[in-house]
């Protein structure tokens, strides 16, 4: 009776250890440059293909040969701004004349609250597969996104290290702040009525 208890308490507490990771915590770094200026990551995805196999005479079973692993490609939006970074990597890549083509490895970095790295995802060997420019309307004042679609060869994934912090790294000079944010970024996701993007003072006050 106390073991089952004690098994039951073991494993709430193991749940109440669970270190939860909001979508919205996240940072890209390409080749070795770290970027805080993305406001969607997506399309990161793995499948195996699979051949299934009925043997005769059993048929309460099925026998499962796994194949080739395919990685789907991985889209980038971010707001447009003078950085021309995205097009002069695709346009390398269209170039007939530039040979090898470049490519990166990408990492997506997702961290908690208190500023730590909890998951690094690693794109080997990316290269751009895609490039789209936002509908511009006159009468939107809402920020224009650029996409960037990227295939990669293979993924790595890395958990946290011994629960390192990473606060001290800095983006374009800016150091992250209390709840992680780094403050170029923190600009990007909240506008206030007439579209201009909230203050950290603002959003404190507020």
């Amino acid at each position: 009776m106390n073991d089952s208890t004690n098994n039951g308490n073991n494993k709430s507490d193991h749940l109440d250890e669970l270190n939860y990771i909001t979508a919205n915590r996240f940072y890209v770094e390409i080749g070795s440059d770290l970027k805080a200026c993305f406001s969607e990551c997506s399309g990161i995805n793995v499948t195996i293909d699979k051949e299934t196999y009925f043997e005769g005479g059993v048929n309460n079973e099925q026998r499962i040969f796994l194949k080739q692993a395919k990685f789907n490609d991985v889209t980038l939006k971010r707001g447009m701004t003078n950085d021309y970074s995205f097009w002069q990597w695709i346009s390398q890549v269209l170039d007939s004349q530039t040979t090898p083509k470049k490519r990166l490895n990408i990492t997506i970095l997702v961290f908690n609250q208190a500023g730590e790295t909890m998951q690094s995802w690693t794109l080997n060997g990316a290269i751009p597969v895609g490039w789209k420019t936002p509908n511009l309307q006159a009468s939107s004042n809402t920020v224009a996104i650029e996409e960037l679609t990227l295939a990669y060869e293979s993924i790595n994934i890395q958990g946290p290290q011994n629960g390192v912090k990473d606060m001290e790294i800095k983006v374009n000079g800016e150091e992250r702040d209390s709840l992680g944010f780094f403050a170029n970024n923190k600009t990007n996701k909240q506008t206030n009525n007439s579209g201009r993007p909230i203050s950290v003072s603002e959003r404190k006050n507020g």
